[in-house]
């Protein structure tokens, strides 16, 4: 756990530390995009936050290399490199995408090309669980296809939600931090090595997200843009899949005694599968939602919009801070709620906790929606926003304004003399009232 914790900590410095360099170099290289429709925040700002992001993953991967106690990583597995293969790969295509706003498609093939980068150096998924089965094992194709589907849903599902100072980095850390947990589990509980590269990407993602979330607050000095966004994406589908396809279920003598019990038992084996999903839960919602929507409006699937689930927060009448901590609140909830069901699967005092914390989300989800009140007798004690308000009457001054006759009308000419109604505290000489005829009188030697 120390060789972990200083692997985070080491990728975390990096990427802090590197983060405003590389905004003054996004400014200078002229990484600013204006601002378009869709977009919440008010003043351009620098994009490439994610090459900071890049060199803290490459720092990380470096120190644990030289560690004692994680160097048999690299020496046993090649997982870690084909993890920074592909995300070179992918991190370079985010690159060009922040300063030159390439083609959506362009970018769909770049991830596939990144994915089956890492597939061709062993990080692929070998054999999947199946509840009542066991381990079925997979075809090179099958496998291949698999690996690549979920590698490219977990990339846009993090893109997609990155709509909002700090959200998209949060969120990641959230997950990477439940995925680390249970990594960390198999790997010590169970004495598995094979999901030490899992625990390794998952340790050096919290750092990369942890390093560059200072900068991206609210309101925000840089964004990650698409060179940060897909990049911890990959890196997040990069250990759900080293773990779930690597790690052998039958090392774990799980399946043994009847059925009933070998099923409650390989829940930590399953978990894997859903874990990533339930992390990423939130912004798969939001992709689906997204391509639905837009094909019925008859749209592409990758035109951007304004009815992600964070702009719909923000229509409620959240606050932005108020959005991105609720979306956060969310995601660890599925994240940790999944995660200590995988533990404790046969104990009905986690569903309780997991029940009541949704509906205080809920709760403050809808709370815009309602307006308290404190009583008269003790609006004296609360803050000013809960007071009822106090209509006061409308006042009106009279004033005459000088006019010509009118022409209109039966009796003849009428005298235009009538009284025009002014709101109270408005100056009406200026605001209402018509101009003096008479030429303005000025003092000689003035300026005016």
């Amino acid at each position: 756990m120390r060789d972990y914790l200083l692997t985070l900590c080491i990728t975390a410095a990096v990427t802090y530390l590197l983060t405003g360099p590389v905004r003054k170099f996004a400014i200078a290289a002229g990484a600013m995009p204006e601002i378009r429709a869709r977009d919440v925040h008010r003043e351009p700002t620098p994009r490439l936050g994610g090459i900071a992001m890049f060199f803290g993953l490459c720092a990380g991967l470096l120190v644990a290399d030289h560690l004692d106690r994680l160097n048999s990583v690299f020496a046993l597995s090649n997982e870690p490199r084909a993890l920074l293969s592909g995300a070179a790969l992918i991190w370079l295509i985010g690159v060009l995408d922040d300063k030159f706003e390439i083609d959506a498609l362009i970018k769909l093939g770049g991830q596939m090309i990144a994915a089956g980068v890492m597939v061709m150096q062993g990080l692929t998924i070998l054999w999947l669980p199946i509840p009542g089965i066991g381990t079925v094992g997979l075809t090179q194709w099958q496998g291949t296809l698999l690996t690549v589907a979920l590698v490219v849903l977990t990339i846009n599902a993090v893109n997609f939600v990155d709509g909002l100072d700090g959200l998209a980095s949060g969120m990641v850390c959230i997950a990477a931090a439940a995925f680390f947990l249970y990594a960390y589990r198999i790997w010590f509980g169970y004495g598995i090595e094979a999901a030490a590269p899992a625990t390794l990407f998952a340790a050096v993602l919290m750092g990369m997200c942890l390093g560059f979330l200072p900068h991206n607050m609210h309101p925000a000095r840089i964004f990650m843009g698409d060179s940060g966004s897909m990049l911890i994406g990959l890196v997040l589908a990069a250990s759900a899949i080293s773990i779930t396809g690597q790690v052998d279920p039958d090392a774990l003598k799980i399946f043994e005694g009847s059925t009933r019990q070998a099923t409650h038992a390989a829940l930590p084996v399953f978990i894997p599968l859903l874990l990533p999903l339930t992390i990423i839960a939130i912004p798969m919602a939001d992709l689906v939602l997204a391509i639905v929507r837009r094909t019925w409006n008859g749209q592409s699937p990758f035109a951007a919009d304004r009815g992600h689930l964070h702009h719909r927060l923000l229509e409620i009448g959240h606050s932005h801070s108020r959005a991105v901590l609720i979306m956060y609140f969310w995601s660890a909830l599925i994240a940790f709620g999944t995660l200590t069901y995988s533990v404790h699967s046969a104990s009905m005092w986690i569903v309780l906790p997991i029940v009541a914390l949704s509906a205080v989300g809920l709760v403050l989800l809808l709370l815009p929606r309602f307006h308290p009140r404190a009583p008269r007798w003790a609006e004296s004690f609360v803050p000013p926003r809960y007071r009822r308000r106090k209509v006061a009457p409308a006042r009106t001054q009279l004033v005459r304004v000088d006019g010509v006759e009118g022409v209109d009308g039966v009796d003849g000419a009428e005298p235009a003399e009538e009284p025009v109604r002014i709101p109270a505290g408005v100056n009406g000489a200026t605001a209402i009232g018509a101009r003096s005829h008479l030429p303005e009188r000025r003092k000689a030697g003035t300026s005016r």
